[in-house]
């Protein structure tokens, strides 16, 4: 008896607790649902900070829970959120400067360059722009060298010495473990699964990140100097020799103008605005003035819609950071059967992936296409399926950092039959026709096996090439020259036919305009996500996720490692993808 009592009263305590926990959950969605929008206030007198210490998507992400709407979010976080917040500063009247504090940038090249563009224009206006930084890496001093006053600590450096791209490669550890990937490939520069076949990077794939790394450099280089009017060579001896070590060096090198601490700083910004130097400094934060200033875009009926296809393209519905052909279809469906939508943009950061969802998505933009012009935008990446589902659109906008093309295919399937030997695990199959199986982890690929898989990659190569061919208006002769899954930046490309012009976002978006034949309209974002619970849990504190663990546990680098050999061992079957474990630092 004591025991059924025992296990009623455990039950009993689970149960307040789920309920407890619920309600936890509706008070802090209604508390964060009303948001905090109406409690943002920018005073007279303001100065942006721009402090970009977080990961940065193109697209913050629209999520719904459709059961507990007060949850829904709707973040202005994301890359173009950013900059719609300084385009909107440079007209409005109560901020007068825009502060990069501190940044520590976590954004890609190109992402970075679009930010820096955009303070660019932000400086027509005539306001100021400074920069602090305790440290500079190379990235926030690309962005900050925009500023018309550069601040470094007196015992900061500015890390200013070239890209580099590192591969980590398994053959070896393959070998040692008995895990081996199965690997069939097409295109000598197609290097996505070259860890899993050899000890050391191909003279092919070497020559192709140093070609696009040093184009890469060029462009840094480049609009360094010409903002802080330094020579390029200058720069390129700076660099090898590292003369930005130290905060001395930084300043003698001109790429800094001031070596101070943070308060001196911060009593330059007053003394340019006429404040008196006891009185506090009215700062605004960039995320908070990005919600005031999303909110000042004037209603319009005509919409343009910018569709996201930012992560890995993988076979189903998709979610925030990964391309399903479910999401991205349903957008593309909303926007063509939308009256109010003219025009479509759609914004690729993406190395590619499935070669089945490519092809999906790739119709839904051809049918889309027929009703409504589709433009595309790229970002960081968009390259193999990334390229494959843009090369159809009406007109291929770049950055001139993008890395794209990877015009290439491979089949890969993971295989453990030496690790199963050695674990004493032996795997029997019971067979009705001669081809039953088709695949097994436990059993190497047979000649036959290998024979379809490679039947396989060679009709999606093919199909690949036709698309390009088809949508470029190529001969397959010179779409098989710049194929082979060779990457290009955005200024190589524009050479060799795989895009049409330079330019960000908002260049894509004039040319949507002009399809359209509007000449105002309002923006309207896609795909919207649905809310996963064990995130929404983790984000108040109640669980953590497995992926959470993994990093507090393995920490950063090597969680990432596992990542990428982990998703690389999952990618069964044919793939259209660029080497995205290729890290330019």
């Amino acid at each position: 008896m004591n025991f059924i009592k025992r296990v009623f009263s455990t039950v009993i305590g689970i149960f307040v607790f789920l309920a407890i926990c619920f309600i936890g959950l509706v008070l802090l969605g209604m508390l964060f649902g009303s948001g905090t929008e109406e409690g943002i206030k920018v005073k007279a007198n303001s100065v942006l900070e721009l402090t970009l210490d977080f990961p940065i998507k193109d697209y913050a992400g629209k999520t719904e829970f459709a059961e507990y709407p007060f949850l829904n979010e709707n973040n202005k976080n994301g890359l173009f959120n950013i900059i719609n917040a300084i385009n909107y500063a440079s007209i409005d009247a109560k901020i007068k400067g825009i502060s990069i504090d501190n940044n520590f940038i976590n954004a890609g090249i190109s992402q970075t360059k679009a930010l820096r563009d955009a303070l660019l224009r932000f400086k027509e206006s005539g306001k100021f722009i400074v920069a602090y930084g305790d440290f500079y890496s190379q990235k926030d001093y690309y962005l900050s060298s925009v500023a018309d006053t550069i601040y470094l600590n007196p015992v900061g450096a500015v890390e200013f010495k070239g890209l580099y791209s590192e591969r980590l490669y398994f053959k070896d550890f393959q070998e040692k473990s008995g895990l081996k990937m199965e690997v069939v490939r097409l295109g000598k520069f197609k290097s996505a699964v070259e860890p899993f076949i050899a000890n050391e990077m191909s003279e092919n794939n070497r020559e192709q990140i140093s070609v696009y790394l040093n184009s890469l450099w060029s462009q840094i280089k480049q609009d360094i100097s010409s903002s802080r009017n330094i020579p390029v060579d200058k720069l390129n001896s700076i660099a090898d020799s590292l003369l930005a070590r130290n905060a001395k060096l930084a300043e003698v090198s001109n790429l800094v103008d001031k070596v101070a601490y943070h308060d001196e700083y911060v009593d330059g910004m007053k003394h340019a605005l006429e404040i008196n130097t006891n009185k506090d400094l009215n700062v605004i934060p960039i995320l908070d003035y990005a919600i005031h200033a999303d909110k000042k875009i004037n209603y319009n009926k005509n919409k343009i819609a910018v569709i996201y296809a930012e992560g890995d393209i993988t076979y189903g519905e998709g979610e925030l950071g990964s391309v399903g052909q479910g999401v991205m279809n349903t957008s593309l469906q909303k926007a063509r059967n939308n009256d109010n939508i003219k025009a479509i943009v759609l914004r690729i950061n993406s190395p590619g992936g499935s070669a089945l969802a490519s092809e999906l998505i790739w119709r839904e933009i051809e049918l889309t296409k027929i009703v409504k012009p589709v433009i595309v935008s790229m970002g960081d990446m968009a390259a193999s399926g990334g390229y494959y589902i843009a090369s159809n659109a009406n007109k291929i906008i770049a950055e001139p950092t993008t890395i794209t093309g990877s015009i290439g295919v491979f089949g890969m399937l993971p295989n453990g039959k030496e690790f199963a030997d050695n674990m004493g695990i032996n795997a029997e199959q019971v067979i009705t026709n001669q081809n039953a199986v088709t695949y097994s982890f436990f059993e190497p690929l047979n000649d036959i096996q290998r024979r379809f898989i490679k039947e396989g990659v060679l009709d999606i190569y093919d199909l690949f090439s036709t698309r390009v061919a088809q949508g470029r208006n190529l001969t397959r002769d010179q779409v098989e020259a710049i194929a082979q899954g060779r990457v290009w930046t955005g200024i190589d490309a524009i050479n060799n036919g795989l895009v049409d012009e330079l330019g960000g976002l908002d260049l894509a978006l004039q040319y949507a305009a002009e399809a359209a034949e509007i000449n105002e309209y309002q923006i309207k974002e896609f795909p919207v996500f649905e809310k996963d619970l064990d995130k929404m849990l983790e984000k108040f504190g109640i669980v953590k996720t497995k992926e959470t663990i993994l990093k507090e546990e393995l920490g950063e680098e090597n969680y990432k490692l596992l990542k990428e050999i982990k998703t690389m061992s999952e990618k069964k079957g044919i793939q259209l993808l660029f080497p995205f474990g290729t890290e330019i630092k």
